[in-house]
């Protein structure tokens, strides 16, 4: 399987992907849109992604949008290391703190949800940054609790999730803008460790062929 994916280096959606295909060992080829551009309105890429977001995986038989239901599949079709725990309890668990980034905090804080803050409600710059910080804190309170509930070193067990998979990239979307993460230290005691693993280092936006800090 050498499959294609449509991203953005910036992207904390695609940063996720490109965390589980490293966890998984699996080469892929990167096609970048452009979201400051608008690239991933263009034609072209809407007939793969109707949607017109990122990330898209195109694999030898199929477009796969979404990225939580991207990293189901790339743990059911490249089962090892295993990215969800052995037990149903524990793969609950798991996908629920996933879910607290993907559905309650990642959304509100995406970049059409942000330009329109200043756009079509006249939010300033301060304004838009205490939105994002907000619902980061939210967010992360709960999830600090559940990472001293159920965390080893990592945000759940003791070896890397789809948890971390959807961590990691918040984190550092949280530290781009200046979020104040003290309050959660079990939380970054977790983020850390990833991150500190060669897949995942080698996932971060900084190290990707579009990156462009500018």
């Amino acid at each position: 399987m050498s499959p294609t994916l449509h991203g953005y280096w910036r992207s904390t959606t695609a940063y996720r992907v490109r965390i589980a295909l490293a966890v998984k060992g699996v080469g892929y080829a990167q096609v970048t849109h452009d979201l400051r551009k608008g690239e991933q309105r263009d034609a072209e890429y809407g007939a793969l992604n109707p949607q017109g977001l990122v990330p898209a995986l195109a694999t030898d038989d199929a477009v796969l949008t979404q990225s939580p239901a991207i990293l189901e599949w790339i743990d059911e079709t490249c089962p090892s290391p295993p990215l969800l725990p052995a037990d149903a309890n524990g793969r609950a668990i798991v996908r629920a703190m996933a879910a607290t980034i993907a559905c309650d905090i990642h959304p509100v804080n995406n970049l059409r949800i942000l330009n329109a803050l200043r756009t079509e409600f006249g939010a300033d710059e301060a304004a838009v940054n205490r939105w994002i910080a907000r619902w980061i804190g939210d967010g992360f309170a709960a999830l600090e609790t559940q990472i001293a509930r159920y965390g080893n070193g990592f945000a759940f067990g003791a070896t890397p999730t789809i948890a971390d998979c959807h961590l990691v990239p918040q984190v550092y979307s949280a530290e781009r803008f200046a979020v104040d993460l003290s309050p959660y230290p079990r939380l970054m005691a977790a983020a850390d460790k990833a991150r500190s693993l060669p897949a995942f280092a080698a996932a971060h936006p900084d190290r990707q062929p579009d990156a462009d800090p500018a």
